[in-house]
């Protein structure tokens, strides 16, 4: 992932513009929530950018979120990090956490942590060629 000054992500702007389009159907059976370091102005215009409609973006520029949950080195750095949280009788409680972001990944592409659910990467291992050694971008020609 990007450091913040440089902006946002493109591979993980390209996983979220995949979750928004699930998020309305997803709605009534989880809570999906984004969370972004960068300054709420900034989450909310970069949001109505991308068309995000029903997918809830959150600022954590304010709270220790990120670091608290492997999002962020011990020198700022924002990493891309998925996490579960699961909520019953006994409260909220991390459920799982996307830990393959720190493991060696194979033909080159990292991190490899949330290939498993996004339909891009998962078009791609249906072809004999398997996946790219490609990089999303935020938009095509």
């Amino acid at each position: 992932m990007l450091p913040l000054a440089e902006g946002p992500c493109p591979s993980c702007t390209a996983l979220l513009d995949q979750l928004a389009g699930a998020a309305e159907h997803a709605d009534e059976h989880l809570n999906l929530a984004v969370v972004a370091k960068a300054p709420l102005s900034r989450v909310v215009t970069f949001v109505n950018e991308r068309g995000w409609r029903h997918l809830r973006v959150v600022s954590s520029a304010s709270n220790t979120y990120n670091r608290d949950y492997h999002g962020e080195t011990a020198d700022g750095i924002q990493r891309p990090m998925l996490n579960v949280f699961h909520r019953d009788e006994d409260g909220i409680r991390h459920f799982w956490g996307s830990e393959l972001l720190y493991a060696a990944s194979d033909h080159g592409q990292e991190p490899r942590h949330v290939g498993m659910l996004e339909p891009l990467w998962n078009l791609f291992d249906l072809t004999p060629e398997g996946r790219p050694d490609w990089y999303e971008q935020f938009s095509y020609a």
